[in-house]
């Protein structure tokens, strides 16, 4: 009785572990891509991006703190980041696609929030991709939480 609850945990822990490392790949790999296209490609960066790195960029951080030794509190810290940083990205999306009006855009000075500088296969934007990001990662921590309530 007692070896199948250690089995049992140990799986879960493991599946745990695996649905949070996907989630810093995610994260790792959105970091690079926003490092890339502002100081390689040299393309500007807005107020909203500004603040979706803010909640991005921490996420490469905590995520693997809490692999190594694995640590389910992790979800505890990362998940707030990645919602708000959702949030604003679907303001910023919002913005890009004319849903949201112009004069409620945060971005008074430099670069227009609205403005669209890459736009992959007609319709893939650096805000959608944002939103796509925190989509995923939010979905991964929300199972990872699942699963360590059970």
């Amino acid at each position: 009785m007692a070896t199948t609850e250690i089995n049992s945990t140990s799986t879960e822990t493991t599946t745990g572990w695996t649905i949070i490392f996907v989630a810093w790949l995610i994260a790792s790999a959105s970091t690079l891509g926003a490092l890339f296209f502002g100081e390689i490609m040299k393309l500007p960066t807005c107020s909203l991006c500004w603040y979706q790195r803010i909640f991005m960029f921490p996420l490469a951080l905590i995520l693997p703190m809490g692999l190594f030794p694995f640590d389910w509190k992790v979800i505890r810290y990362s998940l707030p980041l990645a919602v708000i940083g959702g949030l604003v990205a679907v303001f910023h999306q919002l913005l890009v696609a004319g849903v949201i009006p112009e004069d409620v855009r945060p971005c008074t000075q430099g670069v227009p929030c609205s403005q669209t500088v890459i736009e992959w296969f007609g319709f893939l934007t650096i805000p959608l991709l944002s939103v796509i990001a925190f989509s995923i990662i939010i979905t991964l921590l929300i199972c990872a939480y699942l699963r360590s309530s059970k």
